[in-house]
């Protein structure tokens, strides 16, 4: 320290209090007090004014959220697919052509539109059976079979050696593969739209013609047995005193649905009991928790499918002759147990049909071994409602766009064309009368689809030329069901574009609102010069005023122009009039306004680095890389910091900015080790976060994780309070028990759920599931209740040593002139910091308890890196740059990934809702899926307000202000990525990858900026509301 350097601003006070001391002491000698009362009021006025600036920037912050969220929806609402779901019905009475023959149609008992073949149906729906479970898998050097593999042979085997009673075929779901959607295509014959991924966990009653309408209105009785998302889908349809619904969202919980179908199915189908139903539905589970839990490669998928094998063998004992059996796959599942996206083992489920009488059969005898793989003789999932429609003797869902599969009608000697022809014509013609009134209700001419009706005029002539001669050729009607089938696919193929129809105006207006609203913020946060905590009343009352006459506005020009979409105009002003508000707030103070440009290099590495982030988004092979770019970014940082360090004049900066910057770089490599690997980053990624690329679970190995951070990660953060001297008071205790506790019993949570895994203890399995839910909310006792209870109660992190004169002293002491006390106050220096990243501490407990053991040791460096980015800061003079809350915004996006998350929504570890409870909880378990998804990103944002008062004296004017900045900057970094995404996904929105890589990086930016904002505001500016009061009780409010 250079001789002319004023005393550190602790030496300072310890003097001053010093003196106030000594002065006290001869005041009282005098019989003199102090008059106080003054000051009293200035410091309550003091506190007043803290309050009130404090819920003008919460109440300005929850503006920009809430600007946020409407550009979002409105954009959403014209970029995610919806189509134009018709009420029309389909009759059993009014066949959509003239039926062939001398058969009369409408009789439900003899067949509608075509004569029935089965008076009864048994549908088992085995979710996630994938088509390779279902083939034998012959190993060949160096293959080794795996634990799916030849578990489930009974289906095979039965259709290679009766294949006049069964066949087995790929069965090919549409995206987005999620069960609700897949149900819909199952029972209407449509397409899914992107609109439907949203409502997964959501559904809503079907609401077009479907085929379990259909037969409920032909008096059929249909029974439920299993997957309670079919009462979401068709409510009232079921026998209620037959029906069981099971819970379907705990994917923990492999036996409870299954053991239930089970249990209630075979009584049904004994011969005693077949006059109660006439459908029986079973949806079965376990497979596809087997694969969420462990993954396909897992002794449990084995043991699942075994269990499946045994019973599709009892069942078939027990049909009787009049019974058509039906087992098939909704979806598959990829290589780690998961779906929702498109890749092939997602999409390749597998189908089943199997008769006691003699119905089925191949067109060709190479067919009658099932394909070997699900690239061979596929039919759509769609193609289900046409085939039951008519093998039960119902009319066709009006929109139905699937077609009949060949090996149900092509009889049993493989040569019955005629058969195969008119169901095939039958198909066409509802197909051809539903695009009739498509295109009528869409106001669509008719050249839309001019070539399908070329295809379908050519067909129906070809029909007519027969004439119903009985002596047509197998090759004629051969050709005449081919050219049908031509006009279906033509039609479905026209059908997927014309569904591809983006609301663009709805999509310009809400990238517009999310460029004004990213164009506000980046003025508030880096345009102001002055105390923001004082500008903002005028900027919120503006636009307040401009949100009302925005929606009256909106309102007035609805109400004039009524051909235009309420809600739309409603939206676009309203969010419109309110920026406009608020620029008149900054045309107001214009004068302390300034270029919101960097004038450092720091501030222009900061641009740099979020606008190439932004414009890389373009690429798809940069979205699939995001981590590893992330990474290089982390490593530049790191190394211009070691480089800005070398630069500083005090040597302990030097020393400390370099140490840090290293260790930063050095955790970041580390943290990279965390992979889980997306299927296009194959074959050059390989994924660690799981025991292997084809697990779920953990390996055994990887418990050593979570108790490493429980013993080492305490020690290690404990020593930055040490070095600024906040070790004291109830920190002491929070770092030294609870946390340290609570880390333990957060590894302990993940030691029992391998155990329960692993089946480590047969028989105690019920015991290890109540044993870890209540150490899981133990934890989060510990680290929310105890953790916020001590932080709102808490005094700064300060200790005052006081000394008499003639002591033997240590070198802090300081005594007043004429005093006989010296006082040293131990933290003085970074009181605020200290005190607000105990809130960082509490959070990070509760994010480490619901990841994986690998993602408790990426968040465990995250948490270090946390703060070492705090010091780095501090020795480089950086609090007042955009680097901080943009470092933070990169390590967030950074150890997203690193926690076992990919932009992509089979990655979503939807079992994180069962660590707390062992039931669904409405808003609990969300919030623990948000907790577990977004962890990083919230760690981070808890984080900002760190960056600003880390070392940071307690009487420094506008410190408010600067975490509203800070704040405002690390919001404006998730913005600026969030616009960039959305911008790309619409002008992408023809892209082949659309759905598989630029749609879910949009989804992904939209719900992590929203994340954001809710906990910047209600924990980072919540948080530091408590931490000022804190401090201002000891300290005061006034200079």
């Amino acid at each position: 320290m250079d001789e002319d350097e004023p005393l550190p601003s602790y030496e300072g006070l310890a003097a001053a209090f010093a003196k106030a001391k000594a002065e006290k002491e001869r005041d009282e000698a005098q019989g003199l007090r102090a008059t106080t009362g003054n000051a009293a009021a200035a410091n309550k006025q003091g506190e007043v004014h803290f309050k009130a600036s404090h819920g003008i920037l919460i109440a300005f912050f929850s503006w920009i959220l809430a600007l946020h969220a409407l550009g979002i929806y409105l954009f959403t609402s014209g970029f995610l697919l919806t189509r134009l779901v018709l009420e029309h019905r389909s009759h059993c009475s009014v066949p959509p052509i003239d039926v062939a023959g001398s058969y009369t149609p409408g009789s439900p008992d003899a067949g509608c539109w075509h004569p029935k073949t089965f008076d009864k149906a048994i549908v088992i729906i085995v979710d996630a059976l994938r088509y390779d479970f279902t083939i034998p898998f012959h190993p060949t050097e160096p293959e080794k079979p795996r634990h799916f593999h030849n578990s489930i042979p009974f289906l095979y085997d039965t259709a290679v050696k009766h294949p006049n009673n069964a066949f087995l075929l790929p069965f090919i779901a549409d995206p987005p593969t999620t069960t609700l959607q897949r149900l819909k295509g199952l029972t209407t014959g449509t397409l899914p739209t992107f609109l439907d991924a949203g409502s997964n966990f959501a559904g809503t009653a079907i609401d077009e013609d479907n085929l379990i309408e259909q037969l409920h209105n032909a008096s059929k009785r249909i029974v439920h047995l299993g997957d309670d998302t079919w009462h979401a889908l068709f409510p009232g349809y079921f026998e209620s005193n037959l029906t069981h619904a099971y819970d379907s969202f705990n994917v923990w919980d492999l036996h409870t649905v299954d053991n239930g179908v089970t249990e209630h199915i075979f009584p049904l189908i004994h011969p005693s009991n077949t006059s109660q139903w006439d459908v029986i539905i079973g949806h079965y589970l376990g497979v596809d928790h087997a694969g969420h839990r462990y993954g396909p490669e897992h002794p449990a998928m084995t043991a699942k499918l075994n269990q499946m094998d045994d019973i599709f063998r009892r069942m078939v004992d027990q049909l009787d002759d009049d019974t058509l059996l039906v087992v098939m796959g909704d979806h598959g599942m990829d290589a780690k147990g998961d779906h929702g996206g498109e890749s092939d083992d997602e999409i390749q489920a597998a189908l089943w049909m199997y008769s006691k009488r003699d119905r089925f059969g191949r067109s060709s005898p190479s067919y009658n071994i099932p394909p070997a793989t699900a690239k061979e003789r596929p039919v759509s999932q769609i193609d289900l409602v046409p085939t039951l429609s008519i093998l039960l003797g119902m009319p066709i869902p009006f929109n139905n766009l699937g077609a009949p599969i060949e090996e149900a009608f092509i009889g049993p000697k493989g040569n019955d064309f005629q058969n195969l022809a008119t169901v095939s014509r039958l198909t066409a013609a509802q197909i051809h009368r539903y695009q009739q009134e498509y295109t009528r209700g869409k106001g669509l001419d008719d050249t839309t689809r001019a070539t399908a009706l070329s295809l379908w005029d050519t067909a129906n002539g070809a029909w007519t030329s027969l004439g119903g001669s009985k002596r047509s050729t197998h090759d004629q009607l051969h050709h005449i069901s081919s050219a049908f089938l031509a006009y279906q696919a033509e039609t479905l193929s026209i059908c997927r574009a014309l569904w591809a129809e983006f609301d663009v105006p709805r999509m310009l207006h809400g990238v517009q609102i999310l460029a004004l609203t990213l164009l506000t913020l980046g003025l508030y946060a880096r345009g102001l010069d002055g105390e923001r905590a004082e500008l903002t009343p005028i900027l919120l009352t503006r636009g307040i005023i401009g949100t009302l006459l925005g929606a009256g506005l909106g309102m007035g020009i609805s109400f004039a122009f009524s051909q235009l979409p309420r809600e739309h105009v409603v939206i676009y002003t309203t969010a419109v009039g309110s920026i406009a508000g608020i620029s008149t707030g900054f045309w107001h103070i214009r004068r302390r306004l300034v270029s919101p440009l960097p004038n450092s290099i720091w501030g222009w590495v900061c641009v740099t680095v979020t606008v190439a982030l932004s414009a890389g988004f373009a690429a798809n092979s940069f979205t699939i890389w995001e981590d590893e770019i992330l990474l290089h970014f982390l490593c530049t940082f790191g190394i211009l910091g070691a480089l800005s360090s070398f630069r500083q004049k005090n040597s302990i900066d030097r020393a400390l900015g370099c140490y840090h910057s290293i260790l930063f770089v050095v955790l970041t490599r580390i943290a990279s080790l965390s992979r889980l690997c997306r299927e296009e980053q194959m074959p050059y990624c390989v994924s660690t976060y799981y025991a292997s690329a084809n697990s779920s679970t953990s390996a055994t190995w990887q418990l050593a994780i979570p108790y490493t951070v429980a013993f080492l990660l305490p020690n290690f953060i404990r020593s930055y309070y040490k070095g600024t001297r906040n070790f004291q008071g109830s920190v002491v205790t929070w770092f030294d028990f609870a946390l340290r506790f609570g880390l333990l019993l957060s590894a302990a949570y993940w030691t029992l759920d391998t155990a329960d895994d692993g089946d480590w203890y047969p028989g105690y399995g019920e015991m290890l599931k109540t044993t870890k839910t209540i150490i899981a909310q133990l934890v989060f006792a510990i680290a929310l209740a105890f953790g916020y209870s001590t932080f709102a109660w808490s005094k700064p992190f300060l200790n005052i040593e006081t000394k008499t004169r003639g002591a033997t002293s240590s070198s802090d002491q300081v005594v007043a002139d004429g005093g006989t006390s010296s006082i040293t106050i131990l933290g003085y220096a970074n009181v605020h910091g200290s005190r607000y990243a105990f809130l960082v501490t509490m959070w990070f407990l509760a994010i480490t308890l619901v990841q994986k053991p690998m993602g408790a040791g990426a968040i465990g460096i995250a948490w270090w890196q946390i703060f070492s980015l705090f010091e780095i800061i501090d020795t480089n003079k950086l609090s007042d740059t955009p680097v901080g809350p943009v470092v933070l915004g990169l390590l967030g996006s950074f150890h997203f990934f690193k926690t076992g998350h990919q932009a992509t929504l089979s990655s979503i570890q939807w079992e994180s809702a069962f660590i707390p409870l062992r039931t669904i909880k409405y808003p609990w378990s969300p919030l623990v899926v948000v907790l577990n998804t977004f962890g990083a990103q919230i760690l981070c944002a808890i984080a900002v307000p760190a960056i600003v008062l880390w070392k940071q004296p307690p009487k420094k004017k506008g410190l408010l202000g600067d975490v509203a900045k800070a704040i405002g900057t690390h919001i404006l970094f998730y913005a600026v990525i969030n616009l960039a995404t959305t911008m790309w996904a619409g002008h992408l929105r023809r892209h082949l990858m659309l759905y598989r890589i630029f749609s879910p990086r949009f989804m992904t930016g939209a719900l992590v900026l929203l994340t954001v904002d809710v906990v910047a505001i209600f924990i980072a500016l919540g948080g530091a509301r408590i931490s000022f009061l804190s401090v201002g009780e000891v300290f005061g409010w006034t200079g």
